[in-house]
């Protein structure tokens, strides 16, 4: 049984809509996620769970409503802006560098933190040859932690599908982020692929300290491993709490864990 040291609300959603054109993706949706928490976002597919994300880290500005992060209460985010403030993502569409080894498509995930000029970086002199030693460094590190050290000179493009889903979050590890969005990370992935995820997902929780918030399509993976759950259906949310008080909601269980999908 993990031992949780669970804080504060971080991220505060208030009152979210989202539209293009006359379809309404996300309508008046508010919750909330917890330092160090593991918190999942479930529901059909065209729930408006991708668009959720999209809105935290910016890719969307919603027509109503505001994010409030760290206490800093926003309106519309960027992705950059975002990045800075420690908010990484995975995407449910691998955007991996499919030519490129694994250490170099991990070392992508640093360039926020590289502070020296770009000439410098490609010529690797004085300053930015100490620094990108600090950052391969911490990159091995990320590799290590994800256990791919037999795969780290290889082209990405080579590696089964579960390798590679592990390449996209050690990207997003190499951040150095305090909140981690994970958009569909066991998608396609076998019983045992997905069993490694949720260990690598649970151990980022706790060896790291990352709060992360998670879409996910397996229900026994989401109550495995969140703390909270909340549920979408059509873009309005209808449940909300522990995976028990989810499990046992009826809203929920006739609009989602009711069905086959």
């Amino acid at each position: 049984m993990r031992t949780k040291r669970i804080g504060d609300v971080i991220l505060d959603l208030q009152n979210i809509s989202l539209a293009f054109g006359g379809v309404k993706a996300l309508t008046d949706i508010s919750f909330d996620v917890r330092e160090h928490e593991v918190r999942a976002i479930i529901g059909p597919n065209g729930a408006g769970k991708s668009s959720m994300l999209n809105v935290i880290n910016g890719v969307y500005t919603p027509q109503q409503g505001r994010i409030v992060f760290r206490g800093q209460a926003f309106e519309k985010m960027n992705p950059r802006k975002v990045a800075e403030m420690g908010v990484a993502r995975t995407f449910q569409n691998l955007a991996l560098f499919k030519g490129m080894s694994v250490l170099d498509n991990i070392m992508t995930g640093r360039n926020l933190r590289m502070k020296t000029g770009v000439l410098a970086q490609m010529l690797r002199i004085g300053p930015a040859e100490r620094e990108d030693l600090a950052h391969r460094e911490e990159v091995e590190r990320i590799i290590d932690f994800l256990e791919i050290q037999n795969y780290r000179k290889a082209p990405v493009g080579q590696l089964p599908y579960g390798l590679q889903k592990r390449v996209d979050l050690g990207r997003a590890l190499a951040m150095s982020p305090s909140l981690l969005l994970l958009d569909e990370p066991m998608a396609g992935m076998n019983l045992e692929e997905k069993q490694d995820m949720s260990r690598f997902i649970l151990d980022v929780n706790d060896e790291f300290g990352t709060t992360i918030v998670l879409i996910e399509h397996d229900m026994g993976v989401v109550m495995d491993i969140s703390d909270r759950v909340v549920v979408l259906d059509y873009g309005r949310k209808i449940g909300d709490g522990s995976p028990d008080e989810v499990r046992n909601n009826q809203d929920v269980i006739d609009a989602y864990l009711g069905v086959a999908h």
